[in-house]
């Protein structure tokens, strides 16, 4: 899939990021087949803009988030930043083309060197591109901390002296020491508490304002995805199957699978819940997917051309508000 962004604000005239028919295929585990992680997947970022991937776990999310960032390549496709291939940079320049493209990791504990005080943890991207003295870099470290929320004396300590919250905190302000143009954040608020997930999301929105920062979001709650994103993709077997402005997608799901996770999402006010769909069976094996639209050994709307032709992309959104859609009940008659 492939499109714009459907905000209202003034478009740039190359996306920061695009992603063009990207595959990605690994080996089974015995070495006899290929798992369909991501597979042939298009679409375009604008800077500024907060772009939610939503989807089952195995459904690829986290391995496209690593595509863009060029952390695992591609068997197929292309990916530009900015207008430039990044698929065709040598390991310097993509090294410096890292420095505006950074990742926050699910896990804030983990991702965290237990043996390095947070200062360090923080300074090490500046020290890896030989920004600043250690002067400058220590300087540096204390305005990230408190522009997470955090006093600058946590530089002196250790990542297990903190909560997950604060761990989360202490990653983000890793993640912007080299003043990125894009986050991946890869479930950053799915390890935490619900009463500190908000704190999180709200920093980042902050962090998005004052920044000026792109973010691909991945979640599998879509709750959250929708608090923070201005489009939301639906991934489902390594595909993107729905694509759209935040307000319509949550408003008028288009396939039957979006329909149902949309309807999963806890409702408080009683006159506003929607009919639960259950989905039937689990997901298919993605080393051996079914004919057809993946989906429709689940879909509560199947009929026969599901079941043997792959359905196209179409666009059932309006005039500058494009909503696209891989669903056989939307595209064009056979």
């Amino acid at each position: 899939m492939t499109a714009t962004a459907a905000r209202p604000a003034p478009q740039a005239k190359t996306p920061l990021l695009e992603l063009e028919g990207v595959v990605k295929h690994f080996k089974s585990r015995d070495g006899k087949g290929s798992v369909r992680a991501v597979d042939g997947v298009t679409l375009a970022l604008q800077p500024g803009e907060t772009l939610g991937i939503v989807g089952e776990s195995g459904s690829g999310k986290s391995t496209l988030g690593r595509l863009m960032l060029r952390l695992h390549e591609p068997d197929a496709g292309s990916i530009r930043f900015e207008g430039e291939d990044l698929l065709a940079l040598r390991p310097g320049a993509l090294r410096l083309r890292r420095r505006q493209m950074q990742l926050i990791f699910q896990d804030p504990y983990a991702s965290l060197d237990p043996r390095f005080s947070v200062g360090s943890s923080i300074a090490e991207p500046l020290v890896i591109h030989r920004i600043g003295d250690r002067a400058s870099r220590r300087r540096k470290v204390e305005e990230l901390l408190t522009l997470v929320g955090l006093e600058p004396d946590a530089a002196r300590r250790y990542p297990h002296e903190f909560s997950g919250g604060q761990r989360q905190r202490i990653g983000i302000a890793r993640a912007i020491a080299l003043e990125p143009k894009l986050i991946v954040a890869d479930e950053p608020v799915s390890a935490l508490d619900v009463s500190i997930q908000s704190q999180v999301l709200n920093l980042l929105a902050e962090l998005k304002s004052r920044l000026n920062l792109a973010y691909v979001f991945i979640s599998h709650d879509l709750a959250v995805v929708e608090h923070i994103s201005d489009r939301v993709a639906v991934m489902y077997l390594g595909r993107l199957v729905e694509l759209a402005e935040r307000r319509r997608l949550y408003r008028e799901p288009a396939h039957p699978y979006t329909e149902a996770l949309i309807s999963a999402i806890p409702e408080p006010d009683a006159d506003r819940r929607r009919q639960r769909i259950i989905l039937s069976g689990d997901v298919p094996n993605p080393e051996s997917p079914p004919p057809g639209c993946p989906f429709h050994p689940r879909c509560p709307k199947v009929f026969d051309r599901c079941r043997t032709e792959r359905p196209v992309t179409t666009d059932v959104g309006q005039a500058g508000d494009p909503h696209l859609v891989d669903c056989h009940l939307h595209g064009p008659r056979a």
